[in-house]
């Protein structure tokens, strides 16, 4: 993967997978998975991701309290490793990055590549919640648009 920023660019990719791990770990999941992502990309200091959820009427805040009943806390497990649904989601958003030049990583690309999966668990919270996946995502790339352009 070529960097125009590599150091802007390593932080905000460590940032995302810590996060991501993290949010795992606490959640008893093995490895991290797209709700983990999406949970990263919130909290992440962009800002993009939650302003894609408000853009599309949805509350950032409330993931994260749907993401709680759908795992069973447990003992952190293993070092960094996502699921495959994981990494594809990550990849999905590394590419959504890359339509734009410069490229920038930012919440608001694992919003979209994560409202586009169809299936597991983040696509069930968010329909749990109300959430239109199509709508989110739209927000989300209108959001990394917007910030590409300031």
């Amino acid at each position: 993967m070529k960097l125009p920023h590599p150091v802007r660019e390593i932080r905000t990719i460590n940032e995302l997978l810590a996060g991501a791990d993290a949010a795992a770990r606490r959640m008893g999941d093995e490895s991290p998975g797209p709700e983990h992502l999406l949970l990263a990309a919130l909290a992440m200091d962009d800002g993009t991701a939650r302003r894609a959820f408000a853009r599309a009427g949805a509350d950032p805040d409330a993931f994260g309290a749907a993401c709680a009943p759908q795992h069973d806390a447990g003992p952190p497990k293993g070092v960094f490793n996502a699921t495959p649904a994981g990494r594809r989601a990550f990849q999905e958003a590394v590419r959504l990055s890359k339509q734009v030049k410069p490229s920038r990583l930012l919440g608001a690309h694992v919003v979209a590549a994560v409202a586009g999966e169809q299936q597991g668990a983040a696509a069930r919270i968010l329909r749990e919640m109300g959430v239109d996946a199509a709508a989110l995502a739209d927000a989300a790339r209108a959001e990394a648009e917007s910030a590409h352009a300031a």
